[in-house]
């Protein structure tokens, strides 16, 4: 990425457009609103466009009142997108990834910056800050206003956005995408007022009823496969309807596999009917990839220990068809 360039068209106030994946997460919301209140305090018109709904646990996020919802707000959105001198898409790099929106996106005229740490990125953008090595988007935002000579500009607000997003995505700071640079980023939004113990206190502990009792059936599910040193859990739609699922209400249920002892391997399976998809949430422990394990046969990707996918079989079918995929990676599986 030229930052001359990019300077350059900051330089004076335009109409833009940031956007992040569907389904968005704590580091697509935080990315998206820091970099908004960022550019907002440049003079620019900033717009932040989500395809879809998110959890509850992110709509108090500084600035989350002023999303609009491509689903829900369509036309606003089009026109937005449509008059847009600049479109950032944040913490995705493939336009496929924006859902409804993508036919918006690839139609636009606007000059398209990318910020992202996935895999394999997409050429639709003229500018690319692209990392996979970042713990998260969020923290690329930072690098991004660092390189730009402008942190002098991270309010607490700001700050508080960018805190989520590396919190969420380093799963509080324990993935091995955490560095030593990560935690100093952290320290100096910390100083510039992220309350760090709110933004956790909003994030994790703050559940229904029928959340914890959705859990225990997670719980209940929950198989061991010893031999290849792999957890899984399996939630139907039936389950997810008697306990109101929302949207959010299954976060980080994938970890309680990975967390019992010698569990190298774990997966979510979920089933959604609307979309007539099987939802997977895949993570790991150690050299095996479930980027490539999602990427080679659920039709997904995401990054080395984190990953997700889908499936158009049946929840059982979803499950016996990754139960026998297992004997081609028992040697990875097995220390």
């Amino acid at each position: 990425m030229n930052i001359q360039e990019i300077k350059q068209l900051l330089s004076t106030p335009k109409n833009i457009v940031i956007t992040a994946h569907k389904n968005p997460d704590g580091d697509a919301i935080g990315s998206s609103l820091g970099l908004h209140h960022y550019l907002s305090s440049l003079g620019h018109n900033s717009t932040v466009i989500m395809p879809n709904e998110y959890p509850d646990f992110l709509k108090w996020v500084p600035g989350e009142e002023n999303i609009i919802k491509y689903n829900c707000d369509t036309d606003a959105a089009q026109t937005k997108i449509r008059e847009a001198e600049m479109i950032f898409t944040l913490d995705y790099n493939h336009l496929s990834r924006s859902g409804e929106m993508q036919e918006s996106l690839s139609s636009a005229e606007a000059i398209f910056v990318m910020i992202d740490h996935h895999q394999q990125p997409d050429d639709y953008a003229q500018f690319v800050y692209s990392d996979v090595t970042m713990s998260s988007t969020c923290q690329m935002v930072y690098h991004f206003i660092q390189k730009l000579d402008d942190l002098d500009k991270i309010t607490p607000e700001l700050a508080t956005c960018i805190y989520v997003g590396i919190m969420t995505d380093t799963g509080s700071f324990r993935f091995r995408s955490t560095t030593s640079v990560t935690h100093k980023v952290v320290a100096d939004l910390i100083d510039r007022g992220a309350n760090n113990t709110a933004i956790h206190e909003n994030i994790y502990d703050t559940n229904t009823l029928s959340r914890l009792q959705l859990k225990g059936v997670a719980l209940k599910n929950l198989k061991v496969l010893s031999e290849y040193n792999t957890a899984y859990i399996s939630l139907s739609q039936a389950e997810l309807d008697q306990h109101n699922f929302k949207k959010g209400d299954t976060e980080g249920f994938v970890n309680i596999g990975l967390s019992i002892e010698g569990v190298k391997f774990a997966a979510i399976f979920i089933e959604n009917k609307t979309e007539g998809i099987i939802k997977i949430s895949l993570r790991s422990k150690g050299d095996f990839s479930v980027n490539e394990f999602s990427r080679d046969h659920f039709e997904g990707g995401g990054h080395h220990n984190a990953a997700g996918g889908k499936s158009n079989l049946s929840l059982s079918e979803t499950v016996e068809k990754f139960i026998s995929i297992l004997p081609s990676y028992k040697n990875l599986l097995n220390p």
